[in-house]
């Protein structure tokens, strides 16, 4: 059970990343995503208050998956998680954190630009 647990977390987390970063491009899931993000908000912000800035409930679930399975958790950031995993490169962790929350805050103006702005039609 744990290693679908395992194998659920990496799918489902880095599907919400690419979600959270790309989903205000896809009008039919503007809503959705701007949800996604104000969860992913609350997670790094509100809960992150008192676990520690940028704490993601999402990631803390998938390391207590992995320390049971006796896998390392080579960094604190799922994000840092995946470039180590998966592209064998192990950059300074303070600058993916810092790609990280740039990429957020450029999705985040994205997903407001898109739901909050009406467009104006060709009469002004």
């Amino acid at each position: 059970m744990l290693h679908l647990l395992n194998l659920f977390f990496l799918v489902f987390h880095t599907i919400v990343i690419l979600f959270n970063l790309t989903g205000w491009l896809i009008p039919r899931l503007r809503k959705l995503h701007l949800f996604s993000l104000s969860v992913t908000a609350f997670s790094w912000f509100v809960l992150g208050w008192w676990y520690g800035w940028g704490y993601c409930f999402c990631t803390d679930w998938h390391w207590q998956v992995r320390e049971a399975l006796g896998l390392p958790n080579p960094s604190h950031s799922y994000t840092h998680f995946l470039v180590v995993q998966y592209f064998s490169w192990n950059p300074d962790p303070q600058w993916v954190d810092r790609a990280t929350l740039a990429g957020f805050i450029i999705a985040w103006a994205g997903a407001l630009r898109v739901n909050l702005c009406k467009r104006k039609g060709p009469a002004g």
